[in-house]
């Protein structure tokens, strides 16, 4: 599996740090929000999930969350990290959920970012089952997928961090053209297929995760539900914490950074008010739509 491991720096104040990214994303997604501001303070491992940015598929287990999150759990102990702080965006958030509960002993506590864990209503848009098919997927995606996907890249990038504005620099480095790529493609619309029966399975679950869980989420996310999934979590995980932001689409790992990074910082032990940084946070916000206006 293809990771990116950035060492522990000599005033170190923060355990190890996964990072697990959400659909149609890689490592980059989660590197270009997390690795300057965390560079030094612990050490971080940012992921190419299997089948994803540059790292191989793998067997058929890893098609669904569970067996993804013991892929990683077999990379940590090939990197020599015993316990970790897990932080999963968005369909990482099903992978991190998956970890906790069948990886305890390497769980510090997790960190969930618009996460995708429940049951939803409704299904999944069309090229996803489209893609996932055996032959008609093939040809979709090594004919159609590339020139249609450049075109649609930038305004579907904003989209998904509506209504904040993304980052200008954000297609550059976090790569997601990468998922472009035919066989990537492929293997993400098999992710984004096989979720909504596993969280079915897996979500009665979670009552059994016993590491702390912060779980920080917009009222605003045009991806995910936030009040099935987020509130889902905290009413499933019993040693969990719920930071609602107003104003804030699915991306607050890019929107919310020191918050997010605070939580973290609570995940180790350290003494943080989440509440008090989020409404920050949305004054920012408030502040930035003024501006724009």
């Amino acid at each position: 599996m293809n990771a990116l491991q950035v060492p522990v720096g000599p005033e170190a104040d923060l355990p190890p740090i996964i990072f697990i990214h959400g659909a149609s994303g890689n490592l980059r997604d989660q590197e270009a929000a997390f690795l300057a501001p965390l560079r030094g303070r612990a050490e971080l491992l940012f992921i190419d999930r299997p089948g994803h940015g540059y790292s191989e598929r793998g067997g058929a287990e890893n098609a669904t969350p569970d067996g993804q999150a013991a892929a990683i759990a077999k990379l940590l102990e090939a990197k020599g990290i015993e316990r970790a702080i897990i932080v999963g965006h968005s369909f990482g958030g099903a992978i991190a959920a998956s970890f906790a509960l069948f990886h305890p002993d390497k769980v510090i506590g997790t960190l969930f970012l618009s996460p995708a864990t429940h049951p939803w209503p409704g299904g999944i848009d069309w090229h996803y089952h489209v893609a996932s098919t055996p032959v008609l997927g093939w040809l979709f995606s090594h004919t159609l997928v590339m020139p249609a996907g450049m075109v649609l890249l930038d305004p579907a990038t904003r989209s998904v961090f509506a209504p904040n504005a993304r980052r200008e620099a954000y297609v550059e480095e976090g790569a997601p053209a990468l998922v472009l790529r035919p066989e990537n493609f492929r293997h993400n619309a098999r992710d984004v297929a096989n979720l909504l029966d596993y969280v079915t399975r897996m979500a009665p679950r979670y009552t059994e995760i016993e590491s702390p869980a912060i779980i920080i989420t917009g009222d605003s996310d045009p991806v995910v539900l936030a009040n099935i999934h987020s509130v889902g979590l905290k009413r499933d995980i019993k040693d969990s914490e719920l930071i609602w932001l107003k104003g804030v689409g699915h991306k607050p790992d890019y929107v919310a950074t020191d918050l997010a990074i605070a939580a973290i910082e609570k995940l180790s032990g350290k003494d943080r008010d989440l509440d008090i940084l989020a409404r920050k946070v949305e004054v920012r916000i408030a502040g930035e739509k003024t501006v724009a206006r």
